[in-house]
């Protein structure tokens, strides 16, 4: 069963399934023998398929994988760009340090042959103009909106990140982006430190504001049963929370 499409007067909203799938490539990656029984496991739950067919990643394609942390979507990516394609799998300090162990393991069983590793702070972030043909943003939006000295996570310009992606992405560039949903109101930053989350609406109106236009949003990862008000790594809902998926594309 594949994803249905319902057009609306903007955009797409693409609802998905537990039994859609990618197309025939992200399917070969999906079960390719390099991947853990861990990596698999959490299939079920992020939907994979769903979401790279969902933002149009195609063998060939050159993708900046944002705060890739431990590397989980960088290996499937990885086998669906193919020997055509490359991956930056990139990670600021405070990620690298808190994950690059695991990042460090796929690299060294030789399941990322097409990837290279890119460590770097947002605001010192370079990448060659015009050279992406997607960004994918999984579940870390909302750390862009705080800083944490303690943790030695910098503040971060989302404008000026945004700017960046804007030269560095091809025109129809995909920027595909998810993460945790929080309610409307309250103070973005606090909620974002805390739990983790972040107003969808506040998402749509800052990409929009730069290069991007809203192009189509996936139910694929929606919880109904989640009110929004739990922290979403520590919580019990961790790894079922209410997530948006929105595939922005480069004007």
């Amino acid at each position: 069963m594949s994803c249905s499409h319902l057009l609306f007067s903007l955009f797409l909203l693409a609802p998905c399934d537990d039994g859609a799938g990618g197309s025939e490539v992200i399917a070969e990656a999906l079960s390719s023998p390099a991947r853990s029984a861990a990596d698999r496991e959490r299939d079920a739950s992020r939907k994979p398929g769903e979401v790279l067919a969902f933002f149009d990643i195609q063998p060939g394609d050159k993708v900046l994988d944002l705060f890739a942390s431990g590397g989980w979507y960088t290996q499937i990516l990885d086998s669906v760009v193919g020997a055509g394609g490359k991956i930056i799998a990139h990670n600021n300090a405070a990620y690298r340090e808190f994950t690059g162990k695991e990042l460090d393991a796929r690299f060294a069983a030789g399941a990322l042959p097409n990837t290279s590793a890119l460590v770097a702070e947002i605001d010192e972030l370079e990448l060659q103009p015009a050279s992406l043909d997607a960004v994918m943003m999984s579940l870390v939006w909302h750390d862009l909106l705080y800083a944490d000295p303690s943790f030695g996570w910098p503040d971060a310009d989302e404008t000026a990140l945004l700017d960046k992606l804007c030269t560095a992405m091809k025109p129809g560039a995909v920027l595909g982006v998810i993460d945790h949903v929080a309610n409307p109101g309250g103070d973005p930053v606090e909620i974002a430190r805390t739990i983790h989350r972040v107003d969808p609406e506040s998402v749509k109106q800052a990409i929009t504001a730069s290069c991007f236009d809203l192009q189509a949003e996936s139910d694929c990862l929606r919880n109904a049963g989640d009110d929004h008000t739990t922290d979403a790594f520590g919580g019990p809902l961790k790894g079922h929370t209410d997530q948006f998926v929105y595939k922005f594309v480069r004007r």
